[in-house]
């Protein structure tokens, strides 16, 4: 008889350690080849090289992380949407990471639901499909029907995520803190590495995210067109979590669908932009996985939001910084920005002076996105015009400036919704939205 696939690429923390360790040191080879040779080579022949570091570091971690599911996996997907955290080269390899991983062997996935629920999927469903509905990092989604006829999702974590976090962690602050890839202070790094591992343990706890799910579909009552899926209470475990099934066409549906016309596109876009806002800012909480999976979209108009096991709660003071931010860039007060900026840990207090010379290319080019004219997601290059300028920036002053754990999540979630939105294709001016958001804030 053949013997059962082992749930990992490498199962136990030997094998994980082993593979993660061997990138480890191939990752370091490198980066001191690199050192080494930029002795000997002018400024813009060392820019060339390092780029093609980068790309070749990216395809490599990419590579491995791509073999193993589990924390690691989950944070080389969330590294892959935040700009500011790693250079543009690894960011755009991990981009890879984005795409449905291969799933489990329906035998672990049936041993993982007695475990938790206490009986076989036969005879705790109606149904259950034994090929998943969608497969990612750290677990799968079946579709089932209850004895009652009713359609549900049944989300089923992998077996062991929960105790490989540790040594995943560590690992991987090893690989990304090599050739100062992080051009962040320790006490910086700390808070970054805390801030992920936190929204992973939450993530891993399905209790949890059970709790997201109902206080965000309470929030959302009062807008009828987001849907949040209900919970089944009664079949759902820190490790398995079980929902009515709520339908919607996903975003290369829509993206090729005739059914959604331009003002359709427009609407889908103001309420799902309406929906993040509110939830940051009045909530004080905002879902904060903006992978294109996690939402679907109907042609009455109404949004659906999946998956809420990462939510960022925001504290009150960097709730009222990221009202003042935004109002100082509309206003073009530049002294304002720099100084809430410092404030959230974004630029470091200790460098050197940056005024309004710095700041204004920036604001102009986002604000369109915000302003009071349609702006065009469609064809926007606006992700183009930042790398482009960014790369023209001298290194002086973009040492200044660092990934801040207080907004991580955030730009995680305005990042991902720009994709969202181009893909949509809206062309809508979002001012109004905005301050309208922001009159409600106390």
């Amino acid at each position: 008889m053949a013997k059962e696939k082992k749930p990992f690429g490498a199962t136990t923390h030997a094998g994980r350690l082993l593979k993660l360790t061997g990138m480890t040191t191939s990752i370091a080879s490198r980066v001191a080849g690199h050192q080494v040779k930029k002795l000997f080579q002018d400024e813009a022949a060392q820019q060339r090289d390092r780029e093609k570091l980068m790309r070749d570091v990216g395809r490599q971690v990419a590579e491995t992380l791509g073999q193993m599911k589990g924390a690691v996996m989950k944070v080389g997907q969330i590294a892959s949407q935040m700009q500011d955290l790693l250079p543009a080269e690894i960011a755009e390899a991990l981009t890879v990471l984005q795409k449905a991983s291969a799933p489990m062997p329906f035998s672990i996935i049936k041993r993982q639901l007695k475990k938790e629920l206490g009986d076989d999927p036969a005879n705790l469903f109606a149904t259950f499909e034994e090929k998943p509905f969608a497969a990612a990092s750290i677990g799968q989604v079946h579709r089932a029907t209850l004895q009652d006829g009713s359609a549900v999702v049944v989300k089923v974590q992998y077996p062991a995520v929960k105790s490989s976090i540790d040594s995943d962690m560590r690992q991987l602050r090893r690989i990304l803190r090599l050739g100062a890839l992080f051009k962040v202070n320790e006490a910086t790094l700390d808070a970054i590495f805390s801030e992920i591992r936190e929204q992973l343990e939450e993530e891993l706890d399905y209790v949890q995210e059970a709790a997201n799910l109902t206080k965000f579909r309470e929030f959302h009552r009062p807008e009828p067109w987001i849907i949040i899926p209900e919970v089944v209470d009664e079949l759902s475990s820190e490790q398995v979590l079980t929902l009515r099934y709520e339908p919607g066409d996903d975003l290369d549906t829509v993206e090729h669908s005739d059914a959604y016309d331009q003002a359709l596109r427009n609407q889908l876009g103001s309420r799902l932009f309406d929906a993040m806002g509110r939830e940051m800012f009045l909530l004080r909480e905002v879902h904060c996985d903006p992978h294109p999976g996690n939402f679907a979209f109907r042609p009455d108009g109404s949004v659906v939001m999946y998956d809420f096991g990462a939510v960022k709660r925001i504290p009150e003071e960097d709730i009222k910084a990221l009202k003042d931010l935004t109002l100082a860039a509309y206003q073009g007060d530049y002294e304002a920005l720099d100084k809430l900026l410092v404030d959230l840990d974004v630029r470091k207090g200790d460098g050197p002076r940056v005024g309004g010379d710095f700041y204004r290319p920036w604001v102009e080019m986002l604000l369109p996105a915000f302003g009071n004219e349609p702006f065009d997601f469609a064809n926007s290059r606006l992700h183009i015009e930042l790398v482009k300028h960014t790369r023209a920036v001298p290194w002086k002053y973009l040492e200044s400036f660092q990934p801040s754990p207080r907004t991580l999540l955030i730009n995680r979630v305005l990042g991902g919704h720009y994709w969202t939105l181009k893909r949509l294709g809206v062309n809508y001016a979002f001012r109004e939205n905005v301050e309208k958001t922001l009159a409600e804030v106390n």
